[in-house]
């Protein structure tokens, strides 16, 4: 897909994936699971090898991930973008939906959609739920359609706020003004 017209060229992957970074304490964001706190770091026996964990608790739900410190870049962890990059995520929203995923059947862009929330760029779930709501305007979404959207919209949300410290209405309300009539 070429660079249409008022696009914004960002880099895929924002945020510090280096291990000595993160400390207990510390916020970071772990891919299609979205803003967590580092609660511990341990140090465990796997398979008769010793290996550091950090000890992640995710913010939104309260699930608690293992990472091996060594495998961090490879899992894409990061840190929480900083608040001068939100102007970049709302940049993205509101560019021109996908074309190429307009006559996908919707399990076609299910995948798609999935894939994008993986790779833990927050460019890419603003990608996701820009080309869901705009669809949404226009057609009712399928069950999987509507969960990644509710998906992409809880990882967007939870991580703006986060950067701007201050509370998820707010962040919403800003998302919503950006998709209204100027």
């Amino acid at each position: 897909m070429g660079k249409s017209k008022g696009e914004v060229r960002v880099d895929t992957f924002i945020g510090n994936p280096r291990v000595d970074c993160f400390q207990v304490g510390d916020l970071a964001v772990y891919p299609a699971h979205g803003v967590g706190r580092i609660d511990a770091i341990e140090n465990r026996v796997i398979n008769g090898e010793r290996q550091d964990f950090f000890i992640m608790k995710v913010l939104e739900n309260g699930m608690v991930i293992m990472i091996p410190t060594r495998n961090v870049q490879s899992v894409g962890l990061r840190d929480v973008i900083s608040e001068n990059d939100i102007p970049k995520v709302y940049q993205v929203m509101q560019e021109e939906r996908d074309a190429s995923l307009e006559n996908q059947t919707w399990n076609r862009r299910y995948r798609e959609y999935m894939e994008k929330i993986k790779t833990g760029s927050l460019y890419d779930v603003a990608k996701v739920f820009r080309d869901l709501y705009l669809l949404k305007l226009e057609k009712d979404l399928s069950f999987g359609e509507r969960k990644l959207y509710d998906t992409a919209q809880s990882l967007l949300v939870k991580e703006l706020s986060t950067a701007k410290n201050t509370d998820e209405k707010t962040i919403l309300s800003e998302i919503e003004s950006l998709f209204s009539p100027q």
